[in-house]
């Protein structure tokens, strides 16, 4: 039997950029974006917080696009720890 699916937001949540959320469900996790925040400084401040979720538990990351603030924390991700495979199209790959 399927078990429930659950979806956390980490940004792009009451402001427009830094679009992050995590989907957890049936013993996987999956990261949805990993982007920066702009704008003020209070929302780029949250840049140079720490990600607020275990990165070693992410199983898959699937990027939408490559526009800034949807991946430019990727790097940050990875030097985290995550060893998660990244999924996005070709064009995507190419342009980051």
């Amino acid at each position: 039997m399927a078990q429930p699916i659950e979806i956390s937001f980490h940004g792009a949540a009451g402001t427009v950029t830094g679009s992050c959320f995590v989907i957890k469900g049936n013993g996987k996790t999956i990261l949805v974006d990993c982007g920066m925040f702009q704008g003020s400084r209070a929302l780029e401040a949250l840049n140079h917080e720490p990600l607020p979720f275990d990165v070693k538990q992410i199983d898959a990351v699937l990027l939408t696009h490559a526009h800034l603030d949807h991946s430019d924390r990727l790097p940050y991700l990875v030097a985290s720890g995550c060893k998660a495979t990244i999924w996005t199209t070709p064009p995507t790959a190419g342009i980051l």
